[in-house]
């Protein structure tokens, strides 16, 4: 009995010790040029941290909790946007990173589970300000976000044909252009279609057109469709499947061994094997993560318009939603080949519910997971009296100075996060950050921003 006592306790003492060990930075790599950069860090476990930015001059930081740096963790040399990276230890068991920068940035990132052989891992994207979104740019300098319209099929591909005789191709361009219409009367977004008029453009060309314009969102309109004109009815959203991004992950690699391309910013052709796979990887789980919740915003919307055909979002493998970095998502407006359904799909006025209530959604998204740099993400910050950034000349790291001081701490939710966790990740108290974010309950949503009030 009493050995039994001993190995329990030695059990409990060594869990004690494995949970109490801080996370490690193992390793950090960088890719990109003058506009653009991808920094990857490597990570022992899955910890929290806060990023925030701070000018003059322009730099990145990143405060890691109970963190620090692995034994064999390397800076890596000045590379495009990066002038320096440096480290040091932020209060009693924190880490702070600090990436010393050439340029303003529009910075994202994420944080992604272990998968096909890696670790966890933090990403971290950088975009010069003056390279993205000239043509969305505002003159307080903030940027429209991009939404990109796709009307599904056109010209020879007339698309399902109603039981009177609507054609899919005819429905989709009339409630694409109204939502277009829509979304540019909406303060700090803008609208682009992927066709205007009655003409095919291919498919893998629609989510390339997005890519082109650095669109925020790729949205493409569709009205359903089944065999002998069966009873089903209703609306429906649609997001890339895993399978689906396996096999476009294939095709990408496949081209980047010739030819230069380009995702998230990054490009492939440069990069071993191993690695563009794992940078592929890294975008397109982030693109996926962001379409499932704007999906999700969008399905919210339609619910009072007409009944879903299917009440969560759905996952398969269109051609169209297969971008690497840009989110997309694929709207089933209503069963054409329904009989109710067409009448409904002829109706200008049905039409104009429809586009308002996918408006409705992807505006509702962007207010509550803004883009950094955008119209949104300073309303979102002035609502709040939240200072995105401060000005300063104290380059060091770790010291607590006055500048990073200055800075109101921004926290964006993660999956699996709680208000009373995230409360405690701080030091502040749940009311304090329900108050500052005049929030009734303690539920919070993965991918929204908090504003964090002094301690």
């Amino acid at each position: 009995m009493l050995r039994l006592f001993i190995a329990l306790a030695m059990l409990l003492a060594a869990n004690a010790a494995w949970a109490a060990a801080p996370a490690r930075v193992q390793s950090m790599r960088v890719s990109g040029d003058a506009h653009r950069m991808r920094a990857v860090f490597e990570l022992s476990a899955p910890l929290q941290y806060k990023l925030f930015q701070l000018s003059g001059p322009d730099r990145v930081v990143l405060d890691f909790s109970r963190a620090q740096l692995g034994r064999d963790f390397q800076a890596p040399d000045a590379l495009g946007l990066l002038e320096d990276v440096r480290s040091g230890h932020h209060g009693r068991h924190g880490l702070r990173v600090v990436l010393d920068l050439k340029a303003g940035v529009q910075p994202k990132s994420f944080l992604l589970d272990p998968s096909q052989g890696h670790g966890y891992r933090l990403v971290l994207d950088l975009e010069s300000r003056t390279a993205s979104h000239a043509s969305v740019t505002l003159p307080s300098g903030e940027r429209k976000v991009l939404v990109a319209i796709d009307a599904g099929h056109g010209g020879k591909d007339t698309g399902a044909r109603g039981p009177h005789g609507l054609d899919e191709k005819t429905v989709t361009l009339a409630i694409a252009k109204r939502l277009a219409a829509l979304i540019d009367r909406q303060p700090g977004m803008k609208a682009m279609l992927t066709r205007t008029g009655d003409y095919y453009v291919p498919l893998e060309k629609r989510f390339e057109i997005a890519r082109e314009h650095k669109a925020d969102l790729f949205v493409s309109i569709h009205a359903n469709s089944c065999p002998h004109h069966c009873d089903a009815r209703g609306a429906s959203v649609w997001v890339l499947s895993t399978h689906g991004k396996e096999s476009e992950a294939e095709r990408w690699m496949a081209r980047s061994e010739n030819a230069s391309e380009w995702v998230g910013g990054v490009p492939l052709n440069n990069k071993s094997h191993t690695l563009a796979a794992v940078l592929l990887d890294l975008s397109q789980g982030a693109s996926m993560q962001a379409s499932k919740q704007v999906g999700h915003d969008v399905l919210g919307a339609l619910k009072g318009i007409i009944p879903l055909y299917k009440a969560s979002v759905q996952h398969a493998n269109f051609v169209v939603l297969r971008s690497p970095d840009v989110p997309s998502i694929l709207v089933e407006t209503a069963f054409i080949s329904n009989r109710r359904d067409e009448r409904l799909l002829r109706s200008p006025r049905y039409r104009a519910k429809m586009a308002q209530a996918i408006m409705t959604g992807v505006r509702r998204y962007f207010e509550t997971t803004p883009p950094q740099g955008t119209w949104f993400a300073a309303q979102w910050a002035r609502k709040h009296g939240v200072k995105l950034a401060v000005r300063g000349h104290d380059r060091s790291a770790g010291k607590g100075n006055s500048a990073d001081a200055g800075v109101q701490d921004l926290h964006r939710v993660s999956s699996g996060e709680t208000l009373s966790g995230i409360a405690h990740q701080y030091g502040v108290s749940v009311s304090a950050i329900k108050s500052a974010n005049n929030l009734d309950g303690s539920m919070v949503r993965a991918g929204s921003m908090l504003a964090i009030p002094p301690g």
